[in-house]
């Protein structure tokens, strides 16, 4: 069946690109209006008024260039940060001495954290240093001595941006771990899909090969010693496997990415269980339904009755060809429950474990690994020499197959 690629992007860091363009925009009226409102007391407001049209022009031009870490390149941080140095530097030259001394505000004010933060949050702790450092050199030079409220204003924007882009690193490391977790998961339940395919099918007949090679022996014997080779080599692969490592965004603002492949949807239309079990009656399997349909979504559906057919052929091949077995299908008010007994010789106690640990996926995976992943449980009960019973039971409010089990992730 056709896959169909999924995409899952994390970001922590996006939403302080967004609280980042609005701190520009609240800043630059503010810092306008604080020149409003002293304009009267500038030695040189001309020269403020060209300062502040150049930084409106260039805050209100840029807003797309801090919208996300790749449109935030280093040259716009360079200039950015050139324009809150100047603003800080020219305030001597507008405003009067006294001003400057009594610890007037300097033309940008508050304005200069935006680019300070505009280091942090794209480049982490380092850059904001340097971006910080540099601001508070301008600051001390504009004032001319070190005085009280400058140091402290200094410091507090030098740990604040500090802070802030030790926070982004470790949500960047944060969101490729979460990654590499998701695509170990996405991949792990692949290969659990992909071998209970092959269980259901290639190493079934395998099997049969190599049991009725041995019986014939000659040539056949030899055909059946391959083919039983072959089977523990699949069995080994499809148990194991690789999980593929986490693939990680170009543009870091949209975080780490997950790609996972999925099944297409078949739509989630009900379909009645009763015509999936339906073909597995027989001479040997007895089939007792409800009169009433039993619908159920149509992933889920088909992953239940797929389920029962492992456990019959779980019931011909341990049981014997003369065995037989009985469905028994249950409409509950809170779920539905299907369960397949045989008359067998039932299972040895820890004979599951050791089949798993052998690589053996019939009841792991083809069984309780289809209804853990739509949301289901499966019990098998089993008394040697008195047969074996597995009980499955589906939620009726299961939404759909494995996906749905699985929880909904941001999809963008």
């Amino acid at each position: 069946m056709a896959g169909r690629e999924r995409v899952i992007r994390m970001s922590v860091e996006q939403p302080l690109w967004r609280a980042l363009m609005a701190y520009r925009v609240l800043t630059m009226g503010y810092a306008v209006a604080l020149f409003a409102t002293a304009y009267d007391r500038f030695a040189r407001p001309w020269l403020a008024v060209a300062y502040f049209v150049v930084l409106c022009g260039w805050t209100l031009a840029t807003l797309p260039r801090v919208a996300n870490a790749a449109s935030c390149t280093r040259w716009f941080l360079a200039v950015d940060l050139t324009v809150a140095l100047t603003g800080i530097l020219l305030t001597p030259l507008a405003d009067t001495h006294e001003r400057v001394l009594s610890g007037g505000p300097t033309l940008p004010s508050i304005w200069t954290a935006g680019s300070v933060l505009a280091y942090a949050v794209k480049g982490g702790w380092r850059w904001a240093a340097f971006a910080s450092t540099t601001v508070a050199v301008a600051n001390l030079a504009e004032r001319g001595t070190p005085a009280r409220d400058t140091v402290h204003n200094v410091i507090l924007v030098w740990v604040a941006s500090i802070a802030i882009g030790y926070v982004v690193e470790v949500a960047r490391a944060s969101e490729r771990t979460l990654a590499r977790a998701l695509e170990i998961e996405a991949a792990t339940r692949e290969r659990e899909r992909l071998a209970r395919d092959i269980h259901d099918g290639v190493l079934q007949v395998l099997a049969m090969v190599q049991r009725r090679g041995s019986a014939l022996g000659g040539e056949a014997a030899e055909l059946g010693r391959l083919a039983g080779e072959q089977e523990i080599a699949l069995r080994t692969l499809v148990s194991g496997g690789l999980a593929a490592p986490s693939r990680v965004s170009r543009d870091a603002a949209l975080g780490a990415v997950v790609r996972a492949v999925d099944e297409p949807d078949a739509g989630e239309d009900p379909v009645d269980l009763r015509s999936l079990l339906a073909p597995y009656a027989g001479a040997r399997v007895t089939l007792s339904e409800p009169g009433s349909p039993v619908p159920l979504p149509s992933a889920a559906a088909r992953e239940l009755a797929a389920a029962v057919g492992a456990a019959l052929d779980n019931v011909r091949r341990h049981a014997g060809e003369t065995a037989r077995a009985w469905i028994l299908v249950e409409d509950e008010p809170d779920g539905i429950v299907v369960t397949v007994r045989d008359d067998g010789p039932g299972i040895p106690e820890g004979r599951l474990a050791q089949a798993e640990g052998e690589g053996r996926l019939g009841v792991a995976q083809s069984i309780r690994g289809r209804l853990r992943d739509i949301g289901g449980t499966a019990d098998l009960i089993s008394v040697p020499g008195q047969g074996t019973e597995v009980e499955l039971k589906v939620p009726k409010d299961v939404s759909g197959g494995p996906r749905a089990a699985r929880g909904k992730a941001e999809r963008r």
